[in-house]
């Protein structure tokens, strides 16, 4: 006989996708197996494989941002599976446009499309009986999200923040200091403790990358 009460509510599963690597993640509700995928930006056939291997029944896609690594085959899995998208914030409708163009640009296959649900700071999304909050945090994109599930002190926060590192903010309406004020008056205040899966790269936890971050440190924030 299982003990469930040591079933943590939530379980996060990576599934590395793309030429770029991409943490396309798994996340699921463990009392009633139902889950979502968030970033789905290609490797269809290695995303599926997941959901069956995790036993699990997809109700829905997140998307944390626009980019073709984390998009780009959000609308067929969406079709396939018979599930609706729900993300990012509006002011990334310039990148989901525009899959297409970058999918040729970098190789891998890019479907424009609008989610079925934009995403506003302040929102929340359901997965089987969790809910997470969604965050706005600008900077690495214009509407770029991040989804917080405070009972189990875990976050995916896309491409804001890696471990040792943030993200990039040279291209079309990135801008860094936008990016770490997003760190440091969301992120930050969810508190140390918080595990996070970020876009690439490890998981990590914000007390980590407080300490250790060159970018966004205690410490480097002071000077």
């Amino acid at each position: 006989m299982t003990d469930t009460a040591t079933e943590p509510a939530l379980r996060a599963m990576i599934v590395p996708v793309t030429p770029i690597e991409q943490n396309c993640t798994l996340i699921w509700c463990t009392k009633t197996k139902k889950g979502a995928v968030i970033d789905p930006g290609g490797d269809l056939p290695r995303i599926k494989a997941a959901i069956a291997q995790a036993g699990i029944t997809v109700e829905k896609i997140l998307l944390t941002h626009g980019h073709i690594d984390h998009a780009g085959e959000a609308k067929p899995l969406a079709d396939e599976l018979g599930v609706k998208i729900e993300g990012p914030q509006e002011e990334d409708r310039f990148w989901l446009a525009r899959l297409g163009d970058d999918g040729r640009n970098w190789g891998i296959r890019g479907v424009p499309f609008e989610p079925d649900r934009w995403l506003e700071d302040g929102d929340t999304v359901t997965v089987g009986e969790l809910t997470l909050d969604v965050y706005h945090t600008p900077g690495h994109t214009a509407g770029h999200v991040i989804f917080h599930h405070a009972p189990s002190k875990f976050a995916q926060v896309g491409d804001v923040l890696f471990q040792g590192s943030v993200g990039r903010t040279d291209l079309p309406q990135g801008n860094h200091q936008t990016l770490i004020n997003s760190i440091v008056t969301k992120l930050w205040p969810l508190g140390n403790e918080t595990s996070f899966i970020p876009g690439h790269g490890k998981p990590s936890t914000f007390a980590h990358e407080r300490q250790w971050n060159m970018f966004v440190s205690d410490d480097a924030l002071a000077d």
